[in-house]
């Protein structure tokens, strides 16, 4: 059973109402202060929460958490105790955190809070592989009027199984992280021999991934029906493309170099717990989808998605759109046998809505370059130009409060 936060409960800790980290989200993730080691912590409102600090002062009591779980700097091996740990984590930080805790567990919390100005974020997960998914029926339908044709948009294969391709994990950087604008073989226009250049092509992908905290065996499916089990939270993902060189070297094994440079993530993750009352149904499939990735119900997640170019705001999508949900992108992944690892990386591919002002890629929003978008300062763009700063930011909207996901920001340089 899920454990969602009461939406009345409210915190000692001071925070506006719509603020993405209020005490029903109490996501994970890693900081460190200085040149200080990294340490696992939540957040409520704008105050790290040094999860470390508050176990070993005996103020958060978890049973399970007996071999120094909170003492890594990733992470992997507190979620690899199961979500009844997490759970329970997130149950006791609402205790402590209630604006009805007592005055001295008040004050015995507030030696271990931290506000983020004075920390610095990491990637809080050891990521071992990472596929990136190709899920928004509006995005692949894009790609494929403009370089191919309107009847022939979606490939044959699109509408019966979620296709991806295993990314590169190494370059997954945090938030905050420049962005190198890469180099590699492109082809002119007009050209049948290609050169070596630097990208004048770069795009962002507007994405969310989720994070597996339950393995699977090798050789055993992760039934659709069990998927959501093996899922321990969202992050929100950015995917960043160098169009002119995916082109030249996409075919016939798919995205490499025009990829693998770099993918920026956003510090924290978020339990889906958190998201449960987020749940919505997804679009209507046709056709049916095998029996293995059959689905009722709920799946995907009203979360609200924004792309900001410098200080423009330039796109707005939401998670509702995905055509394939996360747990059939799962299903998919390990029907074959292949076996999931905890800590692993899954992202939906970009995500693009119905209309133009929210689809998910320059690529899409400038119409292959056809059609510039201008920015608050009057400046034009096509693709991404050195020092733009790109941001993506996420949440969920309840009545009485927001679940956010934090910001995923990169500059290119």
């Amino acid at each position: 059973m899920s454990f969602i936060i009461d939406s009345n409960i409210k915190s000692w800790i001071s925070y506006s109402e719509d603020h993405g980290f209020p005490i029903q989200n109490l996501p994970l993730g890693v900081y460190s202060v200085g040149h200080g080691s990294k340490r696992i912590c939540s957040i409520i409102g704008d105050q790290i929460i040094d999860l470390r600090g508050l176990f070993e002062a005996q103020l958060l009591k978890i049973n399970e958490i007996q071999n120094n779980e909170l003492a890594q700097e990733y992470l992997n091996s507190l979620i690899a105790l199961g979500k009844n740990v997490t759970r329970s984590i997130r149950k006791e930080l609402s205790h402590l955190f209630t604006k009805d805790a007592s005055p001295s567990i008040q004050e015995s919390c507030k030696k271990h809070l931290i506000p983020i100005q004075d920390v610095q974020l990491h990637v809080p997960i050891e990521i071992g592989d990472y596929t990136d998914f190709y899920s928004s029926k509006e995005h692949a339908y894009n790609v494929g009027v403009m370089f191919r044709d309107p009847a022939n948009a979606l490939m044959p294969n699109w509408l019966h199984l979620p296709v991806g391709y295993h990314g590169r994990a190494s370059s997954i950087i945090v938030s905050g992280t420049p962005i190198k604008r890469p180099s590699g073989q492109i082809l002119p226009a007009n050209s049948e021999v290609p050169v070596f250049s630097q990208s004048k092509q770069l795009d962002f992908e507007l994405e969310m991934g989720f994070v597996i905290g339950k393995p699977n065996e090798l050789g055993n499916p992760i039934p659709i029906d069990h998927a959501t089990d093996h899922i321990q939270g969202l992050m929100l993902f950015n995917d960043w493309s160098a169009r002119d060189i995916q082109k030249w070297e996409y075919v016939p094994l798919g995205p490499f170099l025009g990829k693998n440079f770099a993918s920026t993530i956003a510090p924290w993750l978020v339990d889906l717990d958190a998201l449960e009352p987020f749940k919505t149904v997804g679009p209507v499939q046709e056709p049916k989808p095998l029996t293995y990735l059959a689905q009722d119900g709920k799946n995907n997640y009203d979360i609200q998605l924004e792309v900001w170019l410098n200080d423009t705001l330039i796109s707005k999508s939401n998670t509702k759109y995905l055509y394939w949900s996360m747990i059939q992108q799962l299903a998919h992944h390990t029907v074959n046998g292949c076996n999931m690892r905890i800590g692993d990386l899954c992202a939906s591919g970009t995500i693009s809505g119905p209309t133009p002002e929210s689809y998910g890629s320059m690529l899409e929003l400038a119409w292959k370059g056809t059609k510039p978008i201008t920015l608050n300062d009057g400046s034009t763009r096509t693709f991404l130009l050195d020092s733009d700063v790109l941001t993506l930011k996420a949440y969920a909207q309840h009545d009485q409060y927001r679940i956010g996901f934090g910001e995923c920001s990169g500059k290119v340089m």
